[in-house]
């Protein structure tokens, strides 16, 4: 049998098939085949010429049992997903056959956030106070002790989904009563008030080969009330700035990554220090990848895909400008009767990309999630308050129209 990589997709989530498409395209050019495993009674035009399987991707053992069937068929090298859910059944999956890369153990360092912020502090990283949600009790407690606002977030969680701000004790008991039964499904941490910002990285055999720190123009949990938006900060970074980069480093190396590719959040609080938030161990979301593909010249995704099958393999990134990435929102509801194009974007001043996930006749309701969003851009400028005034720009030619059902 040939060389073959599996790659997990999920074609429902529309922001994954340009990662889709790096990886498929890096390995055809090492002369590896890539093999696809979508969700049940998914289709993916995409991987139509491509030997493709099926499985309940919610359900490990259903992954399980679909990649006992593939490596009979196909020799898998690697396993890449590319959505947050699928690292640990793949990981699970690596150990079943003896494929290189996370492990289990390692892959609960970047999905568990219990087990995340452990591991952080038994590297002597500094992690936000937290407690387990047991009782209400001793949240009211715990919040007391630190004081509100705090957070409540899934232990396994992404995209801010089911996750709450909790500003005092008439907040908590809402909250409360939305968990209901699956308060052991969350965790409680001390908000962390600072600049947050994010590294996005490629290692290989241990060393990090790429390294990319942005800065968020918003605070992630508060993606209902404004757009979200990333810049890059490549250029003149302070002594802080490379101490996020420098803990970055030491958080994926002592989490067990070898090769691989990491998002990382960080918060720089006011005194100089430096808290970590999360890592995953894929390619950033929404976004991320296609921000970092127009400012730097590769694909994150592909990348990986390199790096694992090619030892001798290093990116080459270009420096360039700052780029920044914006989200897309609306503060209408309702059926869209008119919407902006990608093209009426990229044809504005220091637009370098971008993609509209909505048309007319789409339904536009309250997001969920912090990507629940209506598209992205991505622009360039010359330091990161000349991208955040492109920002507003951009925002104020971008239309909606809805109409009430």
């Amino acid at each position: 049998m040939n060389s073959s990589i599996l790659v997990v997709y999920r074609p429902e989530a529309g922001r994954y098939a340009a990662q889709f498409h790096s990886v498929v395209a890096a390995a055809t050019d090492l002369g590896v085949q890539t093999v696809v495993l979508l969700p049940t009674g998914w289709e993916a035009p995409e991987a139509e010429d491509l030997p493709t399987y099926q499985a309940d991707l919610e359900d490990t053992a259903s992954v399980r049992a679909a990649v006992d069937r593939i490596v009979t068929e196909h020799r898998i090298e690697r396993i890449f997903p590319l959505f947050e859910g699928d690292v640990l059944a793949a990981s699970r999956c690596r150990r079943d056959h003896g494929i290189p890369g996370l492990t289990p153990d390692e892959a609960l360092n970047f999905r568990d956030k219990n087990v995340m912020h452990r591991r952080a502090e038994e590297l002597g990283i500094r992690v936000a106070r937290s407690v387990r949600p047991d009782t209400v009790g001793a949240v009211a407690e715990f919040a007391e002790e630190v004081g509100y606002p705090v957070v409540i977030k899934p232990y396994a969680g992404w995209a801010c989904g089911s996750t709450y701000r909790v500003d005092g004790r008439e907040d908590l008991d809402r909250v409360w009563q939305e968990m209901g039964d699956d308060r052991h499904e969350y965790r409680v941490e001390e908000f962390v008030s600072g600049t947050e910002f994010h590294v996005d990285s490629l290692l290989q055999n241990g060393e990090v080969v790429f390294e990319q720190l942005s800065q968020y123009t918003y605070s992630v949990l508060e993606y209902l009330d404004e757009p979200g938006g990333t810049i890059s900060r490549k250029h003149n970074l302070s002594p802080r700035e490379q101490r996020i980069l420098d803990l970055n480093g030491e958080v994926l190396r002592g989490f067990g990554m070898r090769t691989g590719v990491s998002h990382a959040e960080f918060f720089l609080l006011d005194d100089g220090d430096v808290v970590f938030g999360e890592a995953g161990a894929r390619a950033g979301g929404g976004s991320i990848v296609p921000a970092i593909e127009a400012g730097r010249g590769i694909n994150l995704a592909g990348e990986w895909c390199r790096l694992e099958l090619d030892e001798n393999h290093r990116p080459a990134a270009r420096t360039g400008p700052e780029v920044g990435t914006e989200y897309l929102s609306s503060a209408k509801y309702g059926r869209i009767t008119d919407i902006s194009t990608p093209e009426d974007l990229t044809a504005l001043e220091s637009v370098l990309d971008a993609d509209v996930w909505k048309s007319v006749g789409d339904v536009l309701a309250p997001p969920t999630r912090s990507n629940d969003v209506l598209g992205w851009y991505v622009c360039e400028g010359a330091d990161f308050e000349d991208v955040r005034a492109r920002f507003k720009t951009v925002r104020d030619a971008f239309h909606v129209e809805t109409v009430q059902n």
